[in-house]
């Protein structure tokens, strides 16, 4: 029972991670808002943090620091640690784009319902 439990524990979190990937594709599919895009983009991104750090983790491992520790005990990868975070602030910096970007095609466009915004080529031609 307990090696069951410990293969179940050991896939779960990337079927999680592939499971937020999902919803958030999902949700981009039938969007009806470039608001609802901008969340379901988010989502998709936090889907890659959990995978960053399930790549990194390690069973009885401590923080890679070693003011208190020996140099010899099991820590996790920092640099995985450092990339989870430089996702995070990078999804941060993409998320306030794209909804500045929203928010100037709503005062341009009058919607931000991708199905009613006119394309480039209709505005030369008027």
């Amino acid at each position: 029972m307990g090696d069951l439990l410990d293969d179940v524990l050991r896939v779960l979190p990337y079927a999680v991670a592939a499971w937020i990937l999902l919803v958030g594709c999902f949700g981009i599919a039938i969007s009806r808002s470039f608001i609802h895009v901008v969340g379901c983009l988010s989502l998709v991104q936090s889907s890659t943090y959990l995978l960053l750090l399930m790549v990194g983790w390690r069973h009885d491992a401590t923080a890679p620091v070693f003011a208190d520790v020996s140099t010899h005990a099991r820590v996790v990868d920092p640099v995985v640690q450092a990339l989870t975070l430089t996702d995070i602030v990078v999804g941060g910096a993409v998320t306030a784009l794209l909804l500045a970007l929203t928010i100037q095609l709503a005062k341009r466009q009058g919607s931000i319902d991708p199905e009613r915004i006119r394309s480039l080529e209709e505005d030369l031609e008027e």
